[in-house]
């Protein structure tokens, strides 16, 4: 086991390093500028909005959901959360390109209502089936059996003497 980490990890290493050299020598420097710029911008929106949203509507969710629903929740909001950031600047270039690049001229705001939707409801069905089958799950009581009728148990007003 501790061979296969030394030689992902040298693996690892060996190509960060080509990608490095790559990087330095076939980009422009204006485009390497331009990268090392979107790069700082990423890193300030993770940690300064990203994060905290994150952490606060986990919060919530673990005030207001249910410990069984929680983690369905979750999920759907992750995978919407996850569409929704790959739509958002589709939707922000939507025809301001050439009919020639045709994918930037679809309705993305509608197909993003849409793939949500497809997402709230497969999220709500795997919720469904985990209710079914937890009610599947439970014990049934004994339907000849009444309160009372066990062994050592007394009736209802029934003293034990």
């Amino acid at each position: 086991m501790l061979q296969w980490r030394i030689g992902l990890t040298i693996s690892g290493v060996l190509l960060a390093v080509y990608g490095a050299g790559r990087l330095l020598t076939d980009i422009p420097t204006h485009s390497l500028l331009l990268l090392a710029a979107w790069m700082i911008g990423a890193v300030v929106i993770h940690d300064g909005i990203v994060s905290p949203v994150v952490v606060t509507v986990g919060r919530l969710l673990h005030r207001f959901v249910a410990a069984r629903g929680r983690g369905f929740v979750q999920a759907g909001l992750i995978m919407g959360g996850l569409v929704t950031i790959i739509a958002i600047p589709m939707i922000h270039l939507r025809n301001s390109q050439p009919a020639v690049k045709a994918i930037l001229r679809q309705n993305f705001a509608g197909n993003l209502t849409l793939i949500l939707g497809i997402i709230a409801a497969g999220t709500l069905v795997a919720y469904a089936i985990r209710v079914a089958r937890d009610q599947g799950n439970r014990p049934v009581p004994l339907a000849s059996a009444t309160e009372g009728d066990v062994e050592g148990e007394p009736r209802p007003g029934q003293h034990i003497t």
